[in-house]
């Protein structure tokens, strides 16, 4: 559907069209709009406006996403046939994991996918439109291409438009272009034709928001064919059902158990010569049950869950299980700036006067602390250090820092306010233009607020807005001693053009504009000016001009109405610069230096120009600070980067750690780089625009608080509190988690190669018969799995993360579940566990007892001939329980002991792993004492000088062990 509606609307740059040529193309009229028939046959041939959602995520769909895996699959097969041998408890339990492992899955995932929802929720309800010759207001969902569409103050933008007349228009795009501040519209013709969507400032786009004043335009694309309808089909379009490299190594490992358990059956048989009989059947089923970690899946999800409430506490919330353990194998982040990196809240932090040099402003966000500290300049124009500066006040600074910071809160629409409400804590809140907020809080932490200054006399007479034609607003107050001021703020070419004097300390000097020999004078102010603006621009500031002046009204003149406005900007006093930017997040710095050292590189790709993505990248360390950002390749145009084939980027020898003025594709392609370099990488993000590359990462990370809806639907993990740091803690929990599964893998995995190769081994032995004597029950070998195996399993699910978790580089692709020592230990430690078990069967049988191995003793105990079998079995069944529960702490480290005093002392840290050893131990003896159920249940009878056979087992178990890890030391790097 998507794919149709965007060739029936193919993206054409109106951008690079004229307002007649624009006319011309969708066959309408400024003036006269489209006429109600048009309108129809436009609605026939492009649809409705809005967007084509997919239908969200089902419920059934969720759960067959739980039960249609391989591990699953493998389990149905053993329990049904365990059921049709008549194992009742045997199935019983096998389905009692094959349900607890599909709840717990089913209510992890489960939450439904309302991206496209989402987006359709941000578009506006109604549209005011010139049909017929005539303003109405119709439905949104009505308008068509060629509609003449009008829109104002507060206006959430319903179309795609060409502008063909604006008045102020300011626009936020931050959840489609990643731009934190407003953007101001004008309808300057553009050349380029793949101008990033930031730079296009004579369009408008659907739901977009209108900050300030009011405009036309003609409706370009509707539906999928706007901008976010092009984010919504990319959306679509994104394959989200990838299987991590987890999954995929479990799904293998399931296919391989899958195989061997059915090796094993014929192999059962084959030595029966293909007699069927239920003994034997009974047996075959119970090696293929051995071979099948029952609980794996079960602790697997459980380990994730564990997982996804540590995660909870650490202010990240996990919408999909797999998403965590992707963490872990992340080599690449790229994070969005504005929110993510930094604050989102634009603070005034460098001035700059005429004689006076620069000044440094402390403190971040909206609380009005900090101090102002004046640093000079030095020969070449260049601010002194920290330790050559010093505090200033109002009252030790010249006049001029005095009508600074009167204009800084005068000419401004801007409220600070501080929250009363007992949640809040007092928190400090703002309302207007975020330029405007930064220089009011400036004049908060000076001591001169502006509702002190209106309190203390100054009275609004007049106010001249921002214009974006004239870039720059003026006010006019009386003081309290009845003096007019006019003060301005602007763009700092066009104060300049309204200044006839600068202020330096006290003195206002004359600037000369007259051709002539003092022209020089002009000139050379001018170029220190631009040379300083140049200067924090490179900082990545955005830098306003203030100006004042004293004004003396004409009688009579109506001050309110009556003031031409050019008038009252000419002839002012030039006082100075203000620096404002976007600050970084405090914990931003320590952040990527953490994912340094951790062999993860950090990315910034951000809608903002490339000066100020490049201040910002180096003040939290993703480029050097020495980095020439003109001449250097970590920093690239979105234009650029766009422009490259995919044989371009992939001949880069480094791909860009920073991209600026980036468009959703943009984003989108740089996961594509990444992903041919056989790269792992996470997105962050929390704008609309940030939705697709969301989906197409291997791992997509939104901002709870900043975030839009659609970002939150679209993303594995959302971060409570908008906090890059969390990342790294989300990372670190994903790499704990993968080594806590490789450490419980192991663990099942030798204990299941030790009951295999008993049960195979034992094979040899056969009654009187002829039938092979099983040195295990059914029952038993069930029971072993879920009550020895699968809580200490758990328990190393739970294991503290290592010292040097997040100071090695992050595994490869090569690096799986199953490496060559992971798989040498899991055969080594399973041979020697069975060659122990199997020989104190045989000891008890044929060494301490008369080897009578009797007849139907697998059926059950019929007669004392029974005896030796029973006891045989029940020392073999706790030799092996002991060892596997022995074997959790070995695994918990793969080379180092676990017996050593330096980790046995940190017990406490996980108390479920060594619970549940101790309680595996108590539970061994009613299995082998308590009457009815050691014989009935799992052919037990009770033991005595067997338990000497068991814990020599287990001290030769132990010792091997400590021999084995300390060869692997010294010849293993």
């Amino acid at each position: 559907m998507s794919k149709k509606i965007m060739d029936l609307q193919p993206e054409v740059p109106y951008h690079t069209y004229t307002v007649a040529e624009t006319e011309a193309e969708l066959k309408s009229s400024t003036i006269e709009g489209l006429t109600s028939e048009e309108a129809d046959i436009l609605l026939r041939r492009f649809g409705t406006n809005e967007l084509k959602g997919s239908g969200g995520v089902k419920w059934y769909l969720v759960l067959w996403r739980q039960i249609a895996n391989p591990l699953v699959v493998v389990l149905l097969i053993a329990n049904i046939l365990a059921f049709a041998t008549e194992q009742f408890a045997e199935g019983g339990v096998i389905l009692f994991i094959i349900v607890m492992n599909a709840t717990i899955g089913f209510y992890q995932d489960f939450s439904a996918e309302q991206t496209m929802e989402a987006l359709r929720n941000m578009s506006s309800p109604t549209a005011q439109v010139i049909r017929d010759e005539t303003r109405i207001v119709i439905p949104n969902n009505q308008v068509v291409p060629g509609d003449v569409l009008i829109f104002e103050d507060g206006d959430v933008i319903g179309a795609d438009c060409r502008l063909f007349e604006v008045f102020n228009l300011e626009t936020d795009e931050a959840l489609l272009t990643g731009e934190s501040l407003p953007v101001q519209k004008n309808l300057d013709l553009i050349k380029a034709s793949e101008e990033s969507l930031g730079d296009r400032l004579n369009m408008v786009f659907a739901s977009t928001t209108v900050v300030k004043g009011r405009a036309k335009g003609i409706v370009t694309g509707t539906g999928m064919g706007t901008q976010i309808g092009k984010i919504a089909t990319t959306l679509m379009n994104v394959d989200n059902n990838e299987l991590t490299p987890l999954q995929k190594r479990l799904n293998k490992m399931a296919y391989c158990i899958f195989v061997a358990a059915v090796v094993l059956v014929i192999v059962v048989f084959g030595v029966h010569k293909f007699r069927y009989s239920n003994e034997i059947a009974i047996y075959a089923i119970s090696v293929a049950i051995s071979m099948i970690p029952q609980g794996l899946v079960a602790i697997v999800t459980l380990t994730m869950a564990f997982g996804v409430s540590r995660m909870a506490k650490a202010k990240a919330i996990v919408r999909r299980l797999s998403s965590l353990e992707s963490l872990g194998a992340v080599t690449n982040i790229c994070s969005d700036k504005t929110g993510t990196l930094t604050q989102s809240k634009m603070v005034a932090v460098r001035m700059w006067f005429p004689g006076d040099g620069f000044y440094r402003i402390s403190g971040t966000g909206f609380i009005p602390e900090g101090g102002i500290f004046r640093q000079g300049e030095t020969d070449d124009g260049d601010a002194h250090t920290q330790a050559d500066e010093h505090v200033v006040t109002l009252d030790s600074g010249s006049d001029q820092l005095l009508r600074t910071i009167q204009a800084s809160a005068l000419c401004n629409m801007a409220e600070l306010r501080r929250t009363n409400h007992p949640e809040t804590h007092g928190e400090w809140t703002a309302i207007g233009d975020p330029t405007e907020i930064a220089l009011q809080v400036l004049a908060y932490k000076a001591g001169m607020p502006k509702p002190e200054l209106i309190e203390n006399g100054f009275r609004l007479i007049a106010e001249f807005p921002f214009d974006s034609s004239v870039k720059r607003m003026s006010v006019l107050y009386e003081t309290p001693s009845s003096e007019h001021l006019i003060f301005t703020k602007g763009a700092t070419e066009r104060i300049l053009g309204c200044c006839s004097h600068y202020r330096e300390g006290d003195a206002e000097i004359p600037l000369r504009n007259e051709k002539g020999g003092e022209d020089s004078i002009q000139v050379d102010f001018e170029s220190v000016i631009m040379k300083r603006v140049d200067s924090l621009a490179e900082q990545g500031l955005r830098v306003l001009s203030l100006s004042y002046r004293k004004f003396q009204p004409n009688e009579g003149v109506d001050l309110v109405h009556g003031l031409d406005r050019d008038e009252v900007e000419s002839n002012q006093v030039f006082l100075g610069l203000v620096g404002i930017y976007d600050p970084p997040r405090a914990e931003s710095l320590p952040a990527v230096m953490k994912c340094y050292e951790a062999g993860i590189r950090v990315h910034m790709l951000t809608g903002d120009h490339p000066s100020t993505a490049a201040a910002i990248a180096k003040e939290v360390a993703i480029i050097p600070a020495d980095t020439d950002v003109k001449n250097s390749s970590m920093v690239m145009s979105a234009d650029k980067f766009d422009a490259m084939s995919d044989e371009q980027i992939d001949a880069l020898d480094e791909l860009p750690r920073v991209v600026a003025r980036c468009s959703p594709n943009t984003k989108v392609k740089m996961i594509a780089a990444l992903h041919r370099r056989n790269l792992f990488a996470a997105m962050t993000g929390d704008g609309v625009n940030d939705s697709p590359s969301l989906k197409a990462a291997n791992v997509g990370i939104a901002m709870g608080q900043s975030g839009s809806d659609v970002a939150k639907q679209a993303a594995d993990i959302v971060l409570t509190d908008d906090n890059f740091a969390t990342i790294v803690e989300a990372i670190a929990e994903g790499r704990r988690m993968f080594f806590n599964i490789q450490k419980f893998v192991q663990h099942l995995m030798s204990g299941n190669i030790a009951t295999i190769l008993v049960l195979v081994v034992a094979l040899a032995v056969k009654d009187e018969q002829g039938d092979s004597v099983f040195p295990l029950s059914a029952a038993a070998i069930l029971f072993m799995n879920l009550c020895y195996s699968s809580p200490p399993a758990i328990g190393l699910g739970l294991e503290p993360a290592s010292a040097t978790n997040m100071k090695e580089p992050p595994r490869t692709s090569k690096q799986g579940l199953f490496s060559f020592e992971v798989l040498m230990d899991m055969f080594v430690y399973g041979i020697v566990m069975a060659i122990l078990s199997f020989v104190s069967f045989i000891l008890v049988l044929f060494v301490f007892e008369d080897g009578q191995l009797g007849y139907k003793c697998n059926r059950g105990y019929y007669s004392e001939v029974c005896d030796s079998v029973f006891r045989a079995r029940a020392t073999c069944y706790s030799t092996l329980t002991f060892l596997i529960l022995s074997h959790a702490i070995n695994c918990r480290d793969i080379r180092q002991s676990g017996w050593q005093w330096s980790r046995l002392k940190t017990a406490h840290q996980n108390k479920t792993l060594w619970l549940s050893i101790v309680v595996g131990a108590m539970i061994l003896f009613p299995v082998i004492y308590v009457p009815g159920l050691n014989k009935n249940v799992f052919k037990h009878l009770g033991i005595s000088y067997e338990w000497g056979i068991v814990f020599a087992s287990l001290f030769i178990y132990t010792a091997f062990v400590e021999a084995y890890k300390f060869i692997k030391r010294r010849t293993m790097a």
